[in-house]
């Protein structure tokens, strides 16, 4: 009697854990939630200097989160802020040429003035035969010269303006040259690579930087083509990670290729090695990623979960289970 009560104890205890297991694993899944492999991936930004030149300082480590907008690379600038002064001196001269002129041109109008004067009175005594007509012509003469040299001195002051335009470009060119050698972050992230060290020299359009974009980070997976036609954009998906298998991250389907191709050889199965699948991309929420920048990597390799069919519950083991 007590062997067979043993006996049906054993019995119990084995179909328990082997109803366990058939609910933990992927093969115990309800038909319309479908598993498959893949690892974490995020965009990665290549920072490059728009400037050759001189590497001065590298300010980041890899690893480190920076901001957008943080200082990350400076360059040797020495050379440029010379040229800066020079750029300048070159706005003040032009500045000065332009009040010159300006002056120039009030002198002018004034002896056009009297000038006018001078014709208007003069022709009045010769048509009076007052004076003789070498006068007059003289009077003449005087006038149209200081017409002349009011328009040169206007001409003058154009080109000075001119001048001025010209200098303040080129001080705003080297400016913004200046500024291309303080290399900031274009986006906040994580420093993935240090490409160059003090001292380096590089060309323009050289790397310096790589920058990943832990704010958009997704899961690649590969799925048949009978599957792909059951799901949506947004729709839901699960994420269990082989680092941390003792969560379930939430996800949304971000993209669905319009195309077929061959299943890459780092996921697919010897049973279906010529099977043409669906790329189809897993996007965790921004705002989850936010709080926990911190601990986001890439790379890492899980387990993703899909469904075929909206209205199916998830089961228990895959409810989302946070740090």
């Amino acid at each position: 009697m007590k062997i067979i009560v043993r006996l049906l104890l054993l019995i119990a205890t084995v179909s328990i854990a082997t109803l366990v297991w058939w609910q933990l694993t992927p093969d115990g899944l309800p038909s319309d939630i479908i598993s498959t492999n893949g690892r974490l991936e995020a965009n990665q930004v290549e920072i490059a200097s728009k400037t050759a030149g001189r590497i001065k300082n590298v300010l980041v480590q890899e690893g480190q989160m920076v901001q957008a907008g943080d200082l990350l690379v400076v360059m040797d600038n020495q050379q440029l802020l010379a040229q800066k002064l020079e750029a300048e001196a070159m706005v003040n001269q032009a500045e000065l040429a332009a009040e010159e002129a300006n002056a120039g041109i009030a002198l002018r109008q004034i002896q056009l003035t009297l000038a006018t004067s001078e014709l208007a009175r003069t022709k009045t005594m010769y048509e009076k035969h007052v004076i003789a007509q070498d006068k007059f012509e003289q009077a003449q003469n005087q006038y149209d010269s200081a017409k002349a040299a009011l328009r040169l001195a206007n001409a003058t002051e154009q080109r000075s303006l001119a001048s001025i335009d010209a200098a303040r470009a080129n001080l705003q060119q080297l400016n913004s040259i200046l500024e291309d050698t303080q290399i900031k972050a274009p986006m906040a992230g994580r420093v993935q690579y240090k490409l160059v060290q003090p001292g380096e020299v590089i060309s323009a359009g050289g790397r310096v930087i790589t920058l990943l974009d832990v704010s958009d980070v997704y899961m690649t997976v590969f799925l048949p083509a009978k599957d792909i036609g059951k799901l949506s954009i947004n729709d839901e998906a699960r994420l269990i990670l082989d680092a941390i298998p003792q969560y379930v991250i939430p996800t949304r389907i971000s993209f669905i290729a319009d195309g077929a191709q061959f299943t890459p050889k780092s996921v697919e199965t010897a049973d279906e090695r010529d099977s043409l699948m669906f790329r189809i991309k897993l996007s965790i929420d921004p705002d989850l990623l936010k709080k926990n920048e911190d601990k986001v990597k890439t790379g890492v390799r899980g387990q993703a979960f899909v469904r075929t069919n909206i209205a199916q519950e998830w089961p228990q083991n895959l409810t989302i289970n946070l740090p």
